[in-house]
């Protein structure tokens, strides 16, 4: 009986997808980052033949969607190289790497918060309130949430906030090491969701 009710929740699941693709590039991204969700943490008990066909409508409906809604799909395929290399249309994948980007801008004194916004899927005000932390915790959990690593974060902390002392700079430190990555990604996740509220409310 258990089998047939997994099966049964799993082509639900499929039918679901399948009539969200039929809706148009309106949904194509809601369709693909709830696909991406379902492929990162798929159910033990789903068939891996209905792997393949959830590949593929990540695959066409990622060639559809806007540059923010690619930069989101990163940050949702990190922990699977591979399955972002079969997913994201070529350019998406094959870029600088986004810690280098990131530090070589605020090294520069470029637009940090423009490059934070476009790299992570987040708006500007966002990006803005990350970097205007003066804990260092918001831009701790993003690069985290990002998969950057403690070095980049590191860089980061000491460029964005030059003029602090050496004991805030190892409590930033500490703030990176102690939040847990799925907490961190969990968190990026949800400023987006914020922000996707908030445009919904206002249009």
């Amino acid at each position: 009986m258990r089998e047939k009710d997994t099966a049964m929740a799993a082509s639900q699941k499929l039918s679901h997808l399948l009539q969200l693709a039929d809706q148009g590039p309106a949904l194509r991204a809601a369709l693909a980052e709830e696909v991406a969700d379902l492929l990162t943490s798929w159910p033990s008990d789903y068939p891996q033949s209905m792997r393949g066909v959830c590949e593929a409508l990540l695959a066409k409906a990622a060639r559809d969607v806007d540059a923010a809604t690619r930069a989101r799909l990163r940050v949702q395929l990190y922990s699977d190289p591979g399955l972002a290399q079969r997913v994201l249309p070529r350019e998406s994948v094959v870029q600088i790497p986004l810690s280098r980007t990131l530090v070589g801008t605020a090294r520069d004194g470029g637009d940090l918060a423009a490059v934070l916004a476009e790299n992570l899927g987040l708006d500007l005000k966002m990006a803005h309130q990350i970097l205007d932390d003066e804990t260092g915790a918001a831009l701790a959990v993003a690069c985290k949430g990002a998969a950057l690593d403690r070095a980049a974060f590191s860089a980061l902390a000491l460029l964005t906030q030059p003029g602090r002392d050496r004991a805030h700079a190892f409590a930033m430190l500490d703030s990176y090491d102690t939040v847990p990555m799925s907490e961190a990604t969990r968190l990026l996740r949800g400023w987006r969701g914020e922000q996707a509220t908030s445009e919904h409310v206002a249009a």
